[in-house]
């Protein structure tokens, strides 16, 4: 019993910094999803993430805050269940159709916007990341996981070099991979990736103990001059739109692109 008002039921999930439980609050027997951290962690990676939900508060696809608290033991924070992630989905069922994937990806740039436009960048694009909602809500996307959020660096300003990638390998942008620290652009770039791994079911890239250089190369001859005639036009034209923006130093054209996705 947590707080004398939330029950652990089961573990669902687990990660580096700690666990997901679905919980239910006794009081009026809500479903809730309880996400513990460690003190010993020592990380603080979920009282940030409580503090970035309550200000991106009241957008669309994003889970909500219930409550968060701290013992001798752990951090938890409280926020609504959701249904299944789109990587489980894909291990459940395999690939979506081009006009699913397509139309999840709209959804996608769509949280991503509003995320931006409340001056953060999420920086863990990713399947794992992206939620369908239970019962009515079953055709919204939510946006989860912002433990490595933080403010967005400005388009035009030079990037500032990191000593390691940031993120997940197989999502991150090639200016992430040249350890540039991230931007809007490079959230935007990992959408695409995601896109595409919920089409093909799997990447390129998507090979064990493969370096980073070997990923960065591949990404790189992705959409170039000798890019596979199997690989949709909609899905060249998002990485057109990408690579314009970010050499203009201008912010995300996420209107386009949105546009692009819903109308392919």
């Amino acid at each position: 019993m947590i707080a004398n008002k939330y029950d652990l039921v089961e573990k669902i999930g687990s990660g580096a910094f700690g666990s997901i439980y679905k919980g239910r609050n006794v009081r009026t027997n809500e479903q809730v999803a309880i996400k513990v951290e460690p003190l010993k962690h020592e990380t603080n990676l979920l009282k940030n993430e409580a503090r970035i939900y309550q200000y991106l508060k009241g957008g669309a696809g994003i889970p909500q805050v219930k409550w968060f608290g701290v013992d001798d033991a752990n951090n938890y924070m409280v926020i609504n269940l959701l249904g299944e992630s789109l990587q489980s989905h894909i291990d459940t069922y395999g690939p979506f159709s081009l006009l699913s994937a397509t139309s999840i990806g709209a959804q996608m740039v769509e949280r991503i916007e509003y995320v931006h436009g409340c001056g953060l960048i999420h920086r863990d694009i990713k399947p794992d990341n992206f939620l369908f909602g239970l019962n009515d809500q079953r055709e919204k996307l939510y946006l989860i996981d912002f433990g490595f959020c933080k403010k967005c660096n400005s388009a035009r300003a030079p990037p500032k070099k990191m000593t390691s990638v940031l993120g997940t390998p197989k999502y991150v942008s090639i200016s992430i991979h040249n350890l540039n620290e991230p931007n809007k652009h490079d959230d935007i770039e990992s959408i695409l990736y995601t896109i595409l791994y919920l089409y093909y079911g799997k990447l390129p890239w998507d090979t064990p103990k493969i370096a980073n250089d070997e990923i960065k190369l591949l990404k790189e001859d992705l959409f170039g001059d000798n890019v596979s005639a199997s690989v949709p036009n909609v899905f060249r034209k998002m990485a057109t739109i990408i690579a314009i923006c970010r050499e203009s130093s201008v912010d995300p054209d996420y209107k386009t692109l949105i546009s692009l996705l819903q109308n392919r």
